[in-house]
């Protein structure tokens, strides 16, 4: 495919008029995002608003190709690994160097590991994943540009997981040292202070209205032609919370690059000649959306009063209650009527397009209120004159959380379809980040819709799936599993991640996914079709279902 292509350039390149190739150097992309990031600083970022930003300064050693889904050189040129798999030796990639001009080395990948990443006072996610049997990685400077991992387990997705961004030492040493490393980088920081390797740097932030970022000029990457990469001068985020008023903006010209829900497609799909742009249907999306019930047993140890109301938490925490919501998701009916019919159903926590560890023979939940209704009558919920009450003779009702934006539709089914089941669930919408607040911070909760994002790798998710993952937000920061099934994961997680035989590795997961789906921690409702659209105006433009459109943001150019 490599050679094709080159070859294809060369005949390209040899019918063009002497003079005539063209200058790819300069212009701009417009995007979108849906909301103000919550931090700058990659290392407790923990929601897509920030990552969004964060993914554009700060690079791996290694990254995922788009299209074979094989790991491949970044950050590191190359590496080697010892016979029994335990000890890796990464060569850095020499003439690095950050935004400011300092080089790029080992000690910031010892710095990422050890200092920050395996810091105990510092909120990361990235220590569930890279903590193996209950133990770090020892992470050492061989000399300036080599890099030593010595795992104490084999790690299967080591190296998939070197794409984990490394951060300057440089910068961040000091205000690790004053203890202030978790406030550093917020989003009141001027943006030139944030430094990273990437194509692009963080030159503007305006709240509410834009990000701005601007071409590195000493960005190590060139293109196939020798080509210093990338080629746009600016790359620019509006900020603008509203699906509708993206596509507006997009159809406006505002916008050069759009994510389309399946019921947008009619409008659009029309006016791809008139309008200079092309729609792209990737497949099932990697991300999802859920309905997660809160389960907390703690108190507030500031108020010594339950997170949970004990009344509301004997449901939560009942899998006969879940699984009634489950069956009572009327998921076919949401995907035509939110998706244009372009979605599917989705029961478990990996999306079809996940692959190889993709499992689909979990069970599947059909929309079924006489099966609802069975389930519930056998923890002893009645119904009577279309009003739900438990065994003791409360009514069922509860507040269903989302943020503002397209779940709130998701959100608006979801409350019609539990009230045929007599439940009465009022429907509250937030800011994302106020969202993201109660999940992590102040736990006041007692259902919400929320999506997280996906992937190729099972293990990835350990900070969702484990009992005592950043994420484990239906039972969060968990000492010892509450239940058995939790359990069972967590010890899936732990074999899953060192086991080297890949089809080994996938009966464990296999299990996962059906552990998943038959507890129901979360509720999931469906999968969007993956649908963005981009206008002509650019080159080298390689949509893929992994990376979508812009993965290869610093080849792509203005024709």
């Amino acid at each position: 495919m490599k050679i094709f292509f080159s070859a294809f350039l060369f005949l390209f390149l040899l019918s063009m008029p002497a003079g005539a190739v063209q200058n790819r150097y300069g212009g701009q992309i417009v995007l979108a995002v849906s909301s103000d990031p919550k931090t700058f600083n990659e290392i407790v970022a923990s929601e897509t608003s920030s990552s969004a930003v964060t993914n554009m300064l700060f690079e791996g050693l290694t990254t995922t190709d788009a299209f074979t889904l094989k790991v491949i050189p970044n950050l590191a040129a190359s590496w080697q690994v010892s016979p029994d798999g335990l000890t890796w030796t990464f060569h850095l990639r020499p003439g690095v160097t950050w935004f400011d001009g300092r080089p790029f080395g080992a000690d910031d990948v010892v710095f990422t590991f050890n200092d920050l990443i395996y810091n105990p006072d510092i909120p990361s996610s990235s220590r569930d994943v890279f903590t193996v049997d209950g133990k770090p990685f020892v992470v050492q400077k061989v000399d300036d540009l080599t890099v030593r991992f010595i795992l104490p387990v084999r790690f299967a997705p080591f190296l998939r997981g070197m794409s984990q961004p490394i951060l300057p030492k440089h910068k961040l040493e000091g205000p690790l040292k004053a203890g202030k490393f978790a406030f550093t980088w917020g989003i009141d920081t001027p943006p030139k202070d944030v430094v990273g390797t990437g194509s692009f740097y963080l030159d503007q932030y305006a709240p509410g209205e834009r990000l701005v970022f601007r071409r590195n000029p000493h960005y190590w990457k060139k293109a196939g032609n020798g080509d210093v990469l990338p080629y746009l001068d600016k790359v620019v985020f509006l900020i603008i919370p509203d699906a509708d008023g993206r596509l507006l903006k997009f159809l406006d010209g505002q916008l050069d690059h759009v994510d389309l829900r399946g019921a947008d497609f009619p409008l659009l799909k029309p006016l791809e000649a008139k309008r200079n742009f092309h729609i792209y249907d990737a497949g099932p999306a990697f991300g999802s959306n859920f309905i997660a019930f809160n389960q907390n047993a703690r108190a507030n140890p500031k108020t010594g009063k339950a997170f949970v109301d004990p009344v509301k938490l004997s449901w939560f925490t009942d899998v006969n209650f879940r699984r009634a919501v489950a069956h009572a998701i009327d998921r076919p009916k949401m995907i035509e009527i939110l998706a244009n019919g372009l979605g599917t159903p989705q029961y478990g926590p990996m999306s079809p397009s996940s692959g190889f560890f993709y499992n689909p023979r979990t069970p599947s939940y059909n929309y079924d209120l006489d099966k609802a209704r069975q389930y519930l009558a056998a923890s002893g919920f009645k119904e009577r004159n279309g009003r739900l009450y438990d065994s003791n003779g409360d009514p069922v009702e509860f507040n269903l959380y989302t943020n503002a934006g397209e779940r709130t539709q998701i959100a608006a089914m979801v409350r019609a379809d539990l009230e045929h089941l007599g439940m009465r669930v009022n429907l509250l919408t937030l800011e994302f980040n106020a969202l993201v607040a109660k999940l992590m911070s102040s736990y006041d909760w007692d259902a919400i819709i929320l999506g997280l994002t996906g992937g190729i790798e099972p293990h990835f998710g350990k900070n969702v799936w484990h009992s005592s993952g950043q994420l484990h937000l239906w039972g969060p920061k968990q000492e010892v599993p509450a239940t058995a099934w939790e359990k069972r994961l967590d010890d899936i997680f732990t074999a899953g991640v060192q086991e080297l035989n890949e089809d080994k590795r996938k009966v464990l997961y296999d299990e996962f996914q059906m552990i998943a789906a038959q507890q129901l921690p979360v509720v999931y409702t469906y999968l969007d079709d993956n649908l963005f659209a981009v206008r002509d105006r650019f080159g080298d433009l390689k949509p893929s279902a992994y990376g979508g459109a812009l993965h290869n943001l610093e080849e792509i150019y203005v024709k």
